[in-house]
């Protein structure tokens, strides 16, 4: 199994968690709560492409890397960690 695709997710999921925070600023929950959310996202982003065919899931079957299974962990992690941090942001905004 390689780790290199859930890496790249959880990176990626991190920087995304940051994007969504630096873009919607009263759902900001700091640099730290946003990269620690966009983390989970980003994990849970890829699992989900996973599950659809997609992913991580598609190079553990092929075995290698190519630049669209990277695109598609990037992409499946930036985007989960974004929502990801939205959501929480939303949940604290509304627990206020």
């Amino acid at each position: 199994m390689s780790y290199l695709p859930l890496i790249i997710q959880l990176v990626s999921g991190a920087a995304g968690g940051n994007i969504a925070g630096s873009l919607m600023k009263n759902l900001n929950m700091g640099t730290l709560w946003n990269s620690v959310a966009g983390i989970l996202g980003g994990g849970l982003g890829g699992k989900l492409l996973g599950m659809m065919g997609m992913g991580a899931a598609t190079v553990a079957q092929s075995g290698s890397m190519d630049m669209s299974s990277i695109l598609s962990s990037v992409a499946g992690g930036g985007v989960g960690g974004g929502v990801l941090m939205a959501i929480i942001g939303m949940v604290k905004k509304a627990m206020k």
